[in-house]
């Protein structure tokens, strides 16, 4: 009763005109920002942080968190219409855009609005119960932990890649590899520059995405000689009952993990989107279909971005540490208005905390109006000649690499991703595990030389702390376990195959 009534005063400060405004602002403005290649949340907050100091505390805080959980949705729409991705968007476009090559894009992008409803929903449910709670969760992980933690991350990849296991890992030490590139944060050394100084601060996630995905498949589809059509003239808006029974379990399941990623440092919405996808390849009933254009390769990824988008607001607000970079621009908010988030912020200040809370309800209202009808719109993309419509996109791309860091040699870079992604494309390797391999590649090599120095170079320490030994067991029998599904599935391939022989008359 207590929570219902401390929602009940959040709503009282949130559903003011100008805070409702701010929200549409924001969730309108973040939606904008997730449709533009490389210009994500963290250079939007950034540009509109000096605003926070014209605007009300509830206000700008209402604002700036709208344009954030409101760019994870945008991500999904270009992720899926025309498989350019951002960090948080990767895993869309693996079924999103298989479904838009099937003529079902409006069925995913209603997926994908649907889905991330239910997991901001379930997150926000989380928020509010458990915030000072699971804010400490955060506390009980150490450097093992997590070294633990991003290694059953790297088990992801026999789920999320669409080709053979073993293409999968060589894929995912290629981005591990990627990931070294730059300035070692120990020793201060350049690693694998080249003598080239524009890679001292190591390749930019978005070059990589924009190359790999983007570029590669606008190559793709200009070598092909078949017409790009996936528009049929038919909107499929609106899935079917039995379609909507597959969407739930999935986005729930997604929920649950997006909200449990979102509160770990380190975790966040790009790593929650990989073990959401892993999970449904997992236990979903329809799980031999996703990576062909399942929907529920949508559903389950497109609830956990949001979920963990949500909660990740968790440790900044109940223990003052952000987990991402855009966590830390909004930490920098709220010094700027003189509030220092941390234990003590709830009391402190009940009217801001529960106000943001409640306006993420509202954002997540807005959002579900805003998107679901725009859906239409998107698919008119498709009525643009291809001619037209590819120096568009290399265009935008080129921008929005450009704009990460104001600087030329990031074009040059994503360039040649983009012609490696293509070569990728011919070679039937698919990128998304190379992605997750130079995501998680330098958080696990950063907690891993943490943990030795903590232990004094024991390895012990990864068995004797219960989080990282439970971990590394779960690892160990599933490794165990896909061994034997392997040499299981072989012998029964083999005997399939002596069957006709020993069924042929003898001379």
């Amino acid at each position: 009763m207590e929570v219902l009534h401390n929602l009940a005063f959040g709503f009282s400060h949130a559903l003011t005109w100008q805070n409702l405004m701010f929200c549409a602002i924001g969730c309108t403005v973040g939606t904008l920002v997730g449709l533009l290649p490389g210009l994500g949340p963290l250079a939007t907050i950034s540009l509109l942080l000096p605003l926070t100091y014209s605007i009300p505390t509830t206000g700008a805080l209402i604002m700036l968190a709208g344009i954030y959980y409101g760019a994870q949705y945008g991500d999904s729409v270009s992720a899926i219409t025309m498989k350019i991705p951002h960090a948080s968007s990767i895993v869309a476009c693996i079924d999103g855009y298989a479904m838009t090559l099937k003529g079902q894009t409006g069925l995913a992008l209603f997926t994908a609005g649907f889905s991330s409803f239910i997991g901001g929903t379930v997150a926000i449910l989380v928020l509010s119960f458990f915030a000072p709670m699971l804010g400490e969760v955060a506390f009980l992980f150490g450097p093992a932990d997590y070294v633990a933690m991003m290694l059953v991350g790297f088990v992801c990849v026999s789920f999320v890649t669409t080709g053979s296991l073993l293409n999968g890992l060589a894929m995912c030490m290629i981005g591990v590899l990627l990931g070294t590139i730059g300035t070692d944060v120990n020793s201060g050394m350049a690693r694998f520059t080249l003598d080239m100084p524009f890679l001292t601060d190591g390749v930019g996630i978005v070059s990589i995405a924009l190359g790999c995905f983007g570029i590669a498949e606008i190559t793709k589809n200009l070598d092909s000689r078949e017409e790009r059509s996936p528009f049929n003239g038919k909107i499929n808006l609106i899935p079917t009952w039995a379609e909507f029974k597959r969407i739930i379990p999935s986005a729930l399941r997604g929920s649950v993990v997006g909200s449990l990623l979102g509160i770990l440092p380190g975790g966040g919405p790009t790593i929650a989107q990989f073990a959401a996808y892993a999970l449904d390849k997992k236990v979903s009933k329809y799980k031999h279909e996703i990576g062909t254009g399942c929907i529920e390769g949508v559903a389950g990824q497109a609830a956990a971005d949001e979920a963990a988008a949500r909660t990740s607001f968790i440790p900044l607000m109940s223990i003052g540490i952000p987990e991402n970079a855009v966590m830390a621009l909004m930490l920098a908010a709220f010094i700027i208005k003189g509030i220092q988030p941390g234990p003590n912020m709830i009391g402190a200040h009940p009217e801001l905390f529960w106000g943001l809370v409640a306006s993420m309800w509202i954002g997540n209202v807005f959002l579900l109006v805003l998107n679901v009808p725009l859906v239409r719109y998107w698919l008119s993309v498709f009525k643009i000649p291809y001619s037209v419509l590819f120096p568009s996109i290399l265009f935008f791309c080129c921008i929005g690499t450009y704009s990460v860091n104001n600087n030329l040699e990031d074009v040059f870079i994503t360039s040649a991703f983009g012609f490696m992604g293509y070569m990728f494309m011919r070679l039937e390797l698919d990128a998304a595990p190379l992605m997750l391999g130079f995501i998680l590649g330098p958080m696990l090599e950063e907690n891993f030389r943490r943990a030795m120095l903590l232990s004094r170079g024991s390895f012990g320490t990864f068995v004797s702390r219960p989080i990282s030994g439970t971990l590394l067991s779960m690892i160990g029998i599933f490794v165990v376990w896909q061994v034997v599904s392997f040499i299981l599935q072989a012998r029964r391939k083999g005997a399939i195959a002596r069957a006709p022989m020993a069924l042929e008359p003898q001379e």
